[in-house]
């Protein structure tokens, strides 16, 4: 069946609730990493997603070292990097900017390592992409946030090497690549806690209704159900169609952080955000992305 040049109402009503889960969930990680180490979040998060995707994972598992590279590289390195970059942070939108550069930095990867074209259009991308980022942290606010944007823009290049991964890996069901990526997260995350972070079974029992209720979002509806419905876009679309209305994710985190969180964001951080935004966007729309990539859940959201 073939599916009309421009997007349904009910693809584009998929991107609205994918947009909205992954900007709201970059809040609740924000929050619940105050109270929760990061490394216990993370464990929190994928070993509750791992009860829901275990089922959907089964043999065969077809080049299984690449299956394993890009589980540990996009589960307990990444997201063990977001959660203590928002654990180190004051304010949360120069961070939901940063965590966008997974998109030039796959394309930066995908030449080094895959020989893909490096074209003029994706190179300007790249460097408007990161100047804005340097600009952002620049600004005297965000400056004291510096380390945490530096650990956030590392998590983005760590999601980009696994989907560099995932593009020379045999084709994967979706479904599964996410379960294996929890049921890899999970014990990793549990152990690191569990030898480095101070008292994690208290931290539990100190966590108010809240912040289990941004763990449990982050593991049902944003792992889940969120990344389910990427996975259904970009069996059907273009990913490269997908990703670029995905950047409307920073701003909904944004949007949050001044008006509940107490962010404040002055001409600086607004101009070097839009010109990461800018940047990436170019990136993503330049870049000639394979429509039957394996996809996995995108850093817009804390993932």
């Amino acid at each position: 069946m073939s599916l009309p040049a421009r997007l349904t109402l009910l693809e584009y009503a998929a991107l609205a609730f994918i947009v909205v889960v992954w900007g709201v969930n970059n809040a609740a990680a924000k929050l619940a990493t105050e109270y929760l180490p990061p490394m216990l979040m993370g464990a929190l998060r994928f070993g509750m997603a791992a009860v829901v995707l275990a089922p959907f994972v089964r043999p065969p598992f077809p080049n299984w070292k690449s299956l394993l590279m890009l589980a540990l590289v996009g589960g307990p390195v990444h997201f063990g990097l977001i959660y203590w970059g928002f654990s180190m942070a004051e304010d949360l939108t120069p961070l939901a900017v940063s965590l966008q550069l997974w998109i030039p930095f796959t394309a930066i990867f995908a030449w080094l390592v895959l020989g893909e074209k490096l074209s003029a259009a994706i190179a300007i991308g790249l460097v408007v992409a990161f100047a804005g980022v340097v600009f952002m942290t620049a600004d005297p606010r965000a400056f004291r946030d510096w380390d945490a944007i530096a650990v956030c823009a590392v998590a983005s290049a760590a999601w980009a090497l696994a989907t560099v991964i995932a593009r020379r890996t045999q084709a994967v069901a979706p479904i599964k690549m996410q379960g294996l990526i929890a049921l890899v997260a999970f014990p990793v995350l549990a152990l690191g806690s569990a030898l480095f972070e101070p008292d994690p079974i208290g931290a539990m029992q100190r966590a108010t209704p809240l912040v289990w209720a941004c763990v449990v979002f982050a593991a049902l509806v944003s792992t889940v159900v969120a990344t389910g419905l990427l996975f259904w876009l970009v069996q059907r679309r273009e990913a490269g169609r997908v990703t670029a209305y995905l950047l409307v994710t920073p701003v909904v985190s944004g949007l949050i952080g001044v008006v509940f969180m107490g962010d404040v964001v002055d001409a600086q951080i607004i101009v070097g955000a839009i010109a990461c935004i800018s940047g990436v966007g170019l990136v993503a729309l330049a870049e000639r992305w394979p429509r039957k990539t394996v996809a996995i859940e995108s850093v817009g959201e804390s993932s």
